[in-house]
């Protein structure tokens, strides 16, 4: 299997076998929230190699929890979540709708052994997950994935052969509009031993919602009304994963962190403005963090956090994240 760019159209993505190839616009298809991007694209026919045979195309949303070389006795450690197929040759009345305009460009360039295909993503299903491998893995990557295929066939249900089919990855991503002008605090109070007054810590955001690559700022507030030194702060955001879709499995990994010797004396108080940019550069090492969906050649992001509608199963989404920002105060004298 080939693929490249066409010429004559900058975003087009072509992949091949010498019978048929499979055109599409993109590889990202973002999620909305309330909607998802439709997968539209076309099949480039060898009519002289059909015969009597027919022509799909299948999306297959799967989750793949074990590596390639795991795989024994004709048993896989993926479970498809979500499949869908269209036949596109010969077309099928029910099928018939209005072209988008990359299948109309399409079409008009490559004549008319071009067919169209189209697939709506339901907005219940995961965005593309990757578990990022160890050093020694081989084979797929564990997490979630779309794949499109096109293939010839008698039926459906006809054992497919690579030489006949032509596949590639695409990715469910997701956008989230800044919306909320919500700013987070968090305050707690600590009473040591020995001491009449109490320790306040207060740790603010200046917004909610953070794009990849963008810092983190966090101001921290400390009213130190003890008798204690405070000698040390710490901070840290952490990725938390569940794996739900087979079993309970939840781990949490730092992925950017801060330890400073900033110091708050007795009966004062104190204000600072830190920033943490957790980055997948920085995290390249750790094994089974979670990162959005790659594609073939091309780098990618520490996940998203996974939005939830209150309806959703969590279940069928295969894989959760979310980010946690923590902050340590160490004080002298054991507290």
């Amino acid at each position: 299997m080939d693929n490249g760019y066409c010429s004559w159209m900058e975003i087009m993505f072509c992949f091949l076998c010498p019978q048929l190839t499979l055109y599409l616009g993109k590889r990202d298809f973002v999620d909305h929230i309330d909607s998802v991007d439709p997968v539209d694209g076309a099949v480039l026919i060898d009519p002289e190699y059909l015969k009597d045979r027919k022509v799909y195309v299948t999306m297959t949303c799967a989750f793949r929890y074990g590596r390639d070389d795991l795989d024994v006795m004709g048993l896989t450690f993926r479970k498809d979540i979500y499949f869908d197929a269209y036949q596109v040759y010969p077309p099928l009345p029910e099928n018939k709708r209005e072209l988008t305009c990359l299948q109309t460009k399409l079409i008009h360039k490559l004549g008319e052994n071009c067919y169209p295909f189209f697939f709506k993503i339901p907005t219940n299903l995961p965005c593309s997950v990757t578990l990022q491998p160890g050093q020694d893995d081989i084979g797929k990557s564990c997490g979630v994935d779309f794949e499109v295929k096109g293939f010839c066939a008698e039926n459906l249900e006809e054992k497919i052969h690579k030489r006949n089919s032509v596949c590639l990855i695409i990715r469910k991503v997701q956008f989230a509009p800044e919306e909320s002008k919500v700013k987070p605090k968090v305050e707690t109070t600590r009473q040591f031993l020995m001491s009449d007054k109490p320790l306040n810590l207060q740790v603010s955001l200046e917004k909610e919602l953070f794009y990849h690559e963008e810092p983190i700022k966090i101001t921290v507030h400390i009213n130190n009304t003890t008798n204690k030194v405070v000698k040390k702060i710490k901070l840290w955001v952490e990725q938390i994963t569940e794996v739900v879709l087979y079993q309970l499995d939840k781990y949490a990994k730092v992925v950017s962190s801060e330890e400073t010797d900033d110091t708050v004396a007795v009966n004062s108080t104190f204000t600072k403005v830190y920033s943490l940019t957790p980055i997948l550069e920085s995290n390249r090492q750790k094994r089974g963090l979670a990162l959005d969906g790659k594609l073939k050649h091309q780098d990618t992001n520490l996940a998203s956090s996974t939005m939830l509608r209150p309806e959703l199963d969590k279940d069928v989404l295969g894989i959760l994240v979310s980010y946690c920002l923590k902050v340590k105060v160490t004080v002298s004298r054991g507290g």
